[in-house]
């Protein structure tokens, strides 16, 4: 149903609209908006503001896609359309709240903790080669930025090969859907590169600063 996937976004998109950074920042007297990189998640949290602020800062992003996705699920759980696919459309609203809030001038953050909340609640199976593409990433070069963007692909690339190899439990949706699954997952791995479009830039030159916490 067009209609199930319009309050599916809907859903998404109000519930990433709760910018936990700019709140945190607010409650500690640092706009993180001016601080650091400008930027406000998780990164930019734990540089300016500690470890403490970055997860607290990293769980509320993370959450709303939760939420979001659990509210999609209990709305869609008894009707006849793909409810995982649905799922996935409420996910993809969450990225999109928080990197485009219409409150902020639609200028929110890179929505790596949010896109991290899509996957453990629409396919957990997925995390622990998310989580190690991560870490394969940062570990030997310090630039969560790179490690962002490895998690993001490790997602995409999982969502294919779980659409194509596997047998449909492991998406949870008819083969019919598949293609539309793979297109939303690409779009959310999409936005990830959009939003670090100038870390990549730094990347590519050389530019980049590797992540050094704060001491708060």
């Amino acid at each position: 149903m067009i209609i199930a996937r319009i309050i599916s976004i809907l859903i998404g998109y109000f519930a990433g609209l709760f910018q936990t950074g700019v709140i945190y920042g607010k409650i500690a007297g640092t706009d993180l908006r001016k601080s650091g990189s400008g930027n406000t998640g998780t990164t930019n949290s734990i540089r300016v503001l500690g470890w403490k602020a970055g997860v607290i800062v990293c769980a509320g992003d993370l959450l709303k896609a939760v939420v979001a996705i659990i509210v999609v699920w209990l709305l869609f759980r008894h009707g006849e359309g793909p409810v995982k696919l649905y799922m996935l459309y409420a996910g993809l609203g969450a990225v999109l709240g928080h990197d485009f809030p219409f409150y902020l001038k639609f200028k929110g953050g890179k929505g790596i903790a949010t896109t991290v909340g899509v996957i453990c609640a629409c396919n957990p199976l997925m995390v622990p080669i998310c989580a190690a593409c991560f870490f394969a990433a940062v570990i030997p070069t310090g630039f969560m930025s790179l490690g962002s963007l490895a998690m993001c692909l490790g997602f995409f690339v999982q969502t294919v090969l779980f659409g194509v190899l596997g047998p449909e439990s492991l998406l949870g949706i008819p083969a019919a859907f598949h293609a539309e699954y793979f297109i939303i997952a690409a779009i959310i791995t999409g936005l990830a590169f959009i939003q670090h479009r100038q870390n990549i830039n730094r990347l590519i030159h050389g530019q980049e600063n590797k992540f050094r916490p704060g001491k708060k």
